[in-house]
């Protein structure tokens, strides 16, 4: 794709919402007073539904098969976990309520409730736009893309925040890669007792991964020009005596 100037700075509930959904590896299911976790065992359809693939002999397809009309209603819970371990690992959890009904030898589930809880509270998402919406075009990669970036290359971690505020940083212990997406990068900044995050926002969303990776040099470059944050000029003092 081409770049384009057309974007938002940050994905609106129902994209991240779908992000979440796309790359969840496990979920915990609850429906007629059985509550079940799988892992690896679930597939989303285009249009948001969920299909689960569970034993014949479990409690959660008993349940189905035994309740009136088949269709109980059911919570699915899904958690977003930060790729690089961070404090406070968990960036948000989505749960879906709605009929659970058998479908081919699996569980089809189409959410007529959607809620997700971020750290800055919860949303709940129109089931329209969330069954409109498709994840973030890095979400996959996003596990990556963020451990590469701090693995690899922590002076580039470093560099970036130079991009950050001074006094977001005061008493920062550790800067990490949170997320990213199409909108921007986010960073973990660490504290002895505390952390928050900062949010670095893109020129231009970012497509594919090229795209991301000419953005990141853009702020790099930006990085680049901009004075040492005051903060992280005291640690390293303190660090050298």
């Amino acid at each position: 794709m081409g770049d384009t100037q057309d974007w938002t700075a940050a994905p609106g509930a129902a994209e991240q919402a779908r992000s979440v959904l796309a790359t969840a590896w496990s979920c915990a299911v609850t429906a007629d007073g059985a509550r079940e976790e799988y892992v690896g065992a679930h597939t989303v359809t285009d249009d948001g539904a969920v299909r689960l693939a569970v034993p014949d002999d479990s409690a959660l397809f008993a349940a189905v098969l035994c309740a009136p009309r088949q269709e109980p209603p059911a919570l699915l819970e899904f958690a977003d976990v930060a790729p690089v371990p961070v404090r406070g690992r968990i960036r948000a959890r989505l749960h879906l309520s709605g009929p659970l009904a058998p479908s081919g030898g699996a569980l089809l589930f189409r959410p007529t409730r959607v809620v997700l809880r971020r750290s800055a509270g919860p949303v709940v998402v129109d089931p329209e736009e969330f069954a409109a919406a498709r994840p973030d075009p890095l979400a996959e990669a996003e596990p990556r893309l963020l451990t590469h970036l701090a693995d690899a290359h922590p002076d580039a971690v470093e560099r970036l925040t130079r991009l950050v505020r001074p006094e977001s940083l005061h008493a920062a212990t550790r800067v990490a890669p949170l997320a990213v997406d199409r909108h921007g990068l986010t960073l973990r900044i660490e504290r002895s007792r505390a952390y928050g995050d900062v949010r670095l926002p893109f020129h231009a969303p970012a497509d594919d991964v090229a795209q991301l990776t000419r953005r990141l040099h853009v702020l790099l470059a930006q990085a680049g020009a901009a004075a040492c944050p005051r903060a992280l000029q005291r640690q390293r003092a303190d660090g050298d005596g």
